[in-house]
C-alpha cells in the first residue's frame, strides 16, 4: 500500500492549502509543503531497495475481469521522475510562497499544485496503463487550472484552453493506443506489457499503436507541429511555468517513450518517427527561441529544443543514446527550473521581461547575476558544467548515426540545434545582466532568500553533477537507465573525450553561438521581415470553425425542448434495437409458458387501464397524481404477489410519501397543464412511444422465454446470504452487504436531494420574483371549514407511538424477515407526515427536537462508519460481521455490522423525507396558510381562526 499511498498523499492533501489560508500565508505553504515531503521521504524509504535493482509493487485488484487493477510499481525510472516531480514540487511551494502577491489567492493555488503533483506522481509509477490513462488526463485537467490561474488574463485563459486542447486531444489517441497496446498482450498491466516484445512489435497492430501512442506523447511534450501551445502556456505565474515545464508535465511525454522504450523502440517505424519528430523539434525551436524578447518565451522554446533533443535520443534506438537520454533528463530538470525561477525574479524586481528594455543587472543583482551565470551556462553547454556533459555524449551518440543512408545529415542538423542552443542562453545571461541597461528600471534589486534559495539550490545541483558526476549522478542514471533499457547499465561520464568528432561538433556549436549572439541586431531584423507561419493562427483557423460548428449544432439539437430529446433518444434507441434484431440470427425460446391466472391477469388489466387514463386525462395533476398512486399499488400488489415482500412494503410506502408531498406541492401550481403540443406532434409522440413501448415488451417476452447467456448472480447470493452476511432475508443482506455500496450512495444521493430541496426554498422565499408570487397568491381552491378534524387528531396521537413501534420492529427484523432500515424509516415519516397534516406545521414544528438536516448527516456518517469499520479487521469497505449474543434469560440472538448500517440508512431516509415535508410547508407558510394555535382550530366564515 505504500506506493497507492504515496500517489494518494498529494490529493488528500489538497484540501490543507484552502482551509490552512485561513490561518495565513506560511501555513498555507507550510501545508502543501509538509504533504510533499512526507511524499518525498517515502519514496526515498524505497530508494535503496531500488537502487539495488529491485522492483517494488503494490497491486490493488478491483476488477480484475476486465483489467482495472490499481497496481503501482517502482523502479529506476519511476525512482527518477518521482524523485524529480517532488523534489522540484518542493522547491516551487518554497518559490511560490514568495512570488504570489497578497491578491492571490494561494490556497487555490497549492490545491492545484497538489493535485497536478498527484496526477503526474501517478503516471511515473503506475502498473495498469487503465490508470495511467485516468492520471494522464488528470494532467491535462490540472495544468489547465494551473495555467489559468491568473483568470483576470485573457492570454492567461487562453493559453490554458490552448493547452488542455491540444494535450486533451493527444491524449484520446493515446487512449486508443493503449487500448490496442493491451489487447495485443492480452493485459493491460506494464509489467507484463514490457515482457512482450516480440509480440507486440510482430503484430500487425503495431504500427497504429505505436503512432497513436506517439501522439498522446508528441502533444505532452510539446514536440513539432505540436510545440506551439508551450510558449502560450507562459501566461501562468513563474512557478506553475518552472513547475510543469521543466521537470513535470511536458517530461511526461518523455517518460512515456523511456517507458514503453524496451516494447516499442528498436523498428525502422520507431526511429524514423521519434527520430525526426526530436531533431526537427530540436533545431526549429531553438531557432525560434534566439528571436524572443520576452524572458519566459526564449526559455519555453528552448525547453521545447530540449525536449526535443531527449525525443531524439530515445528515437535513436541504441541503449547508449537512451542512457544519455535519462542524464539530459536529469540536467535539463536542474538548470531549466533554475532559470524558469530567475525570469520570475526578474520579472519581480524590474517589473518586465522584454530583453529590449532589460540589462546590466549583474552590479544591482549580483546572487541574481550569479544563479543564472551557472544555469545559462549549462544550459549552452560550457564544461565543466552537468550541461557540457549531457550535449557531448548527445553530440557523440548523433556523430555516428545514420538517417536514410546519409551519414553526415544528422550530426549537421544536430551541431546546428546545439548552436542555437549555445546561442540563445548567452543572450539570456548578456542582454539581462551584462552591458548597459537599456531603458530607466525602478531600482531592481535582488530579492530575499525566499526568492533565490531554491534556484540556488538547482545550481549547485548544477555544478555538483558537472563536477562529480560519478558521485553524484551515476547511481542514479544507472538504475533509471536500466529500467529503461531492461538491460543493467553502468555509464563511465567523464569531461575529456579526445579530438573526436562529439569534440569538433561542440567546438562549432560554442563559437558559432557566440558569433549569433554578436550578429543578433541584423539577424533579428531579418527574422522580422522574413515571413513564415504563425502556429497560433493556423490553430485559431481550425479551433473557430470547428466550434462555429459545434455551436450550431448544439443550438439547433439542445434548444430546451424535453420532448425533443426524449424524442430524439428514444428512436436512436428503438431504431438500435431494430436493426439489432434484424441483424442477427434468431432461435425460439425454450422456456414453456406457464399458465394465465385470474389475479394477474386482473392486474395486469388495472395497469394498463390506469396507464392509459395517465395518458388521456394527464393534463388533470391531482388526476395524474392519483393515477399514479394507483400504479404504484397495484405494482406493489405484484410484488407480493410474485412473493417480493420487501419490495411490496417498500413500494407502498416510498409511494404514500410521494404522493403526499406532491399533493402540498400541487397546492401551489396550476392544476392543470396548458395544450402546447399540435395533434401532429403528439401523433408522432404516440408513435414513438408505441414502437418504444412494443420493442421493450418484446425484448422482456424473449429474455423470459430464454436461459440468461451468463449464470446469475441470484445463486450466489442466495447460497452466502446466511455464511457472509448473517441474515436469512436475501434481499437485505444484498442491500447492507453484497450491495451495501450501491445502498451507500443511494442514501448519499437521497440526502443531496432532500439539501437541494431545501436550498430552493431558500431561494423562493428571498426577496425576489418568486417571493412576490407567493406574497400575492391567491388559492383557486376552498378549504374545507375544518382543516384538522378532531378525529384525525386523535386518531394520530394515537398511532403514533404505534407506528414508531411498528418502525423499530421492522428495522430489528430487517435482517432475517421483510423489512429492514429503508422501510423502517418511511414507516416512520409517514407516523409524523401524519402528525403534520393533522395539527399543521406550526404546531408540530414547535414540539420539533431533533433538526432534519443533522439526521441526514447523521445517517451517512453512522453508514460510512460501519463501512470503514471493516477495515480494521481486515476486509472491504462494508463488509458485515456478526456473531450470537446470549443475555439471560433471553435466547441466543445474532446481532451484526450489517444493523450499524441500516441505523444509518434509517436516519438519512427518515431526515430527508421530513426536510422535504418542512420546506414545502415553509412555502404554505409564506403564501399565507394560516397557522394553528390549538390541534384541532377550525376557521371562522370572516377568515379568523379560532
Amino acid at each position: 500500500m505504500s506506493l497507492a499511498l504515496i500517489v494518494a498523499l498529494p490529493f488528500l492533501g489538497a484540501f490543507l492549502p484552502g482551509l490552512m489560508i485561513r490561518s495565513g500565508r506560511n501555513a498555507c505553504a507550510v501545508s502543501a509543503g509538509a504533504i510533499t515531503s512526507l511524499a518525498l521521504v517515502m519514496l526515498g524509504l524505497h530508494a535503496p531497495a531500488v537502487l539495488r535493482g529491485e522492483v517494488i509493487q503494490t497491486r490493488i485488484d478491483w476488477l480484475p475481469q476486465l483489467g482495472l487493477n490499481a497496481n503501482f510499481f517502482l523502479d529506476g525510472l519511476g525512482l527518477l521522475f518521482a524523485g524529480l516531480i517532488l523534489g522540484i514540487g518542493l522547491l516551487i511551494i518554497l518559490y511560490a510562497r514568495f512570488y504570489l502577491d497578497r491578491r492571490d489567492p494561494m490556497g487555490q493555488f497549492y490545491t492545484y499544485l497538489l493535485l497536478f503533483q498527484g496526477a503526474m506522481v501517478g503516471i511515473v509509477l503506475s502498473d495498469n496503463i487503465l490508470l495511467l490513462l485516468v492520471f494522464w488526463e488528470l494532467t491535462s485537467l490540472s495544468s489547465f487550472l494551473l495555467i489559468g490561474y491568473w483568470k483576470h488574463l485573457p492570454e492567461g485563459r487562453q493559453g490554458a484552453r490552448m493547452a488542455l486542447t491540444v494535450t486533451g486531444m493527444g491524449g484520446l489517441a493515446m487512449i486508443a493506443g493503449m487500448l490496442i497496446l493491451g489487447q495485443i498482450v492480452g493485459s493491460y498491466d506494464l509489467s507484463v506489457i514490457l515482457q512482450n516484445k516480440e509480440a507486440i512489435q510482430a503484430s500487425d497492430w503495431y504500427l497504429p499503436a505505436l503512432i497513436l501512442i506517439l501522439l498522446g506523447a508528441f502533444t505532452k511534450s510539446a514536440q513539432f507541429p505540436f510545440h506551439f501551445w508551450l510558449p502560450h502556456a507562459m501566461a501562468a505565474p513563474t512557478p506553475v511555468s518552472a513547475y510543469l515545464h521543466s521537470a513535470t508535465m511536458v517530461k511526461a511525454g518523455l517518460f512515456l517513450m523511456a517507458r514503453l522504450w524496451p516494447v516499442l523502440a528498436g523498428t525502422p517505424e520507431w526511429f524514423y518517427i521519434v527520430a525526426t519528430t526530436g531533431l526537427v523539434t530540436m533545431v526549429v525551436a531553438a531557432k525560434i527561441a534566439l528571436f524572443k524578447d520576452d524572458l519566459k518565451a526564449l526559455l519555453a522554446f528552448s525547453t521545447v529544443s530540449h525536449l526535443g533533443l531527449i525525443t531524439m535520443l530515445l528515437g535513436f534506438g541504441t541503449e547508449a543514446a537512451a542512457t544519455v537520454a535519462v542524464f539530459h533528463i536529469i540536467n535539463h530538470a536542474t538548470f531549466k527550473a533554475a532559470l524558469f525561477m530567475v525570469a520570475g525574479i526578474v520579472d519581480h524586481s524590474t517589473h518586465t521581461r522584454d530583453l529590449k528594455l532589460l540589462g546590466g543587472l549583474r552590479k544591482a543583482m549580483p546572487i541574481t547575476f550569479a544563479i543564472t551565470t551557472v544555469a545559462a551556462l549549462s544550459m549552452a553547454g560550457i564544461p565543466p558544467l552537468n550541461g557540457f556533459l549531457s550535449k557531448e555524449l548527445m553530440l557523440e551518440e548523433a556523430s555516428h548515426t545514420v538517417w536514410a543512408g546519409i551519414p553526415w545529415l544528422l550530426p549537421v542538423l544536430a551541431t546546428i540545434g546545439a548552436l542555437f542552443s549555445v546561442a540563445y542562453s548567452f543572450r539570456f545571461l548578456g542582454h539581462t545582466f551584462l552591458g548597459q541597461p537599456r531603458a530607466k528600471l525602478d531600482h531592481p534589486h535582488d530579492p530575499g532568500v525566499g526568492l533565490w534559495g531554491a534556484p540556488a539550490f538547482l545550481t549547485l545541483l548544477v555544478v555538483l553533477i558537472g563536477l562529480f558526476p560519478m558521485l553524484s549522478a551515476a547511481w542514479l542514471i544507472d538504475a533509471a537507465a536500466s529500467a529503461v533499457t531492461g538491460e543493467a547499465v553502468a555509464v563511465n561520464i567523464y569531461h575529456w573525450h579526445g579530438f573526436t568528432a562529439a569534440f569538433w561538433m561542440s567546438v562549432i556549436a560554442i563559437l558559432g553561438g557566440f558569433a549569433l549572439v554578436m550578429l543578433h541586431a541584423p539577424l533579428n531584423r531579418l527574422w522580422l521581415a522574413t515571413p513564415r507561419p504563425e502556429a497560433k493562427r493556423i490553430f485559431d483557423g481550425i479551433v473557430e470553425p470547428l466550434a462555429a460548428l459545434a455551436r450550431g449544432l448544439t443550438q439547433r439539437l439542445h434548444d430546451g425542448a424535453l420532448t425533443r430529446y426524449f424524442a430524439i433518444a428514444t428512436v436512436a434507441i428503438v431504431a438500435a434495437g431494430f436493426a439489432a434484431f434484424l441483424g442477427g440470427a434468431h432461435s425460439p425460446g425454450l422456456r414453456p409458458e406457464t399458465p394465465v391466472e385470474i389475479v394477474p391477469l386482473i392486474g395486469w388489466f388495472l395497469l394498463i387501464a390506469s396507464a392509459a387514463a395517465i395518458v388521456s386525462f394527464h393534463r388533470n395533476r391531482l388526476l395524474a397524481l392519483v393515477l399514479v398512486g394507483v400504479i404504484g399499488l397495484i405494482v406493489s400488489v405484484g410484488f407480493a404477489y410474485l412473493a417480493a415482500p420487501d419490495l411490496a412494503l417498500t413500494q407502498i410506502s416510498v409511494e404514500v410519501v410521494t404522493v403526499i408531498l406532491l399533493l402540498l406541492a400541487l397546492n401551489f401550481v396550476p392544476k392543470t397543464t396548458p395544450f402546447e403540443s399540435t395533434r401532429l406532434r403528439r401523433g408522432r409522440d404516440g408513435v414513438i412511444a408505441t414502437l418504444a413501448g412494443l420493442g421493450s415488451g418484446a425484448l422482456i417476452y424473449a429474455l423470459m422465454m430464454r436461459d440468461s447467456a451468463f449464470p446469475s448472480i441470484s445463486g450466489y447470493h442466495l447460497a452466502n446470504a446466511k455464511t457472509e452476511g448473517g441474515g436469512t432475508n436475501v434481499v437485505n443482506v444484498i442491500l447492507v452487504d453484497f450491495r451495501g455500496y450501491d445502498t451507500f450512495g443511494e442514501i448519499v444521493v437521497l440526502g443531496i436531494a432532500a439539501l437541494v430541496i431545501f436550498a430552493l426554498t431558500e431561494a423562493i422565499l428571498r426577496a425576489g420574483p418568486a417571493n412576490d408570487r407567493l406574497l400575492t397568491w391567491v388559492q383557486d381552491q376552498r378549504d374545507a371549514g375544518d382543516r384538522h378534524p378532531l378525529m384525525l387528531v386523535v386518531a394520530t396521537r394515537m398511532v403514533l407511538p404505534v407506528a414508531i413501534m411498528v418502525g423499530v420492529y421492522i428495522f430489528l427484523r430487517g435482517h432475517n424477515e421483510p423489512g429492514g432500515g429503508f422501510i423502517a424509516g418511511l414507516v416512520v415519516a409517514i407516523a409524523l407526515v401524519m402528525q403534520y397534516m393533522a395539527s399543521g406545521f406550526a404546531w408540530t414544528e414547535a414540539r420539533q427536537r431533533v433538526d432534519y438536516h443533522a439526521l441526514i448527516a447523521a445517517g451517512v456518517l453512522i453508514a460510512g462508519a460501519a463501512g470503514v469499520g471493516a477495515w480494521f479487521t481486515g476486509t472491504a469497505f462494508l463488509t458485515s460481521d456478526f456473531g450470537y449474543v446470549t443475555l439471560p434469560p433471553l435466547a441466543p440472538f445474532e446481532l451484526a455490522t450489517a444493523m450499524i448500517f441500516d441505523a444509518g440508512v434509517f436516519l438519512t431516509v427518515l431526515g430527508a423525507v421530513m426536510l422535504a415535508l418542512a420546506s414545502i410547508s415553509r412555502i404554505a407558510l409564506r403564501a399565507g396558510e394560516k397557522v394553528n394555535t390549538a390541534p384541532y382550530d377550525t376557521d371562522l366564515p370572516d377568515g379568523e381562526v379560532r
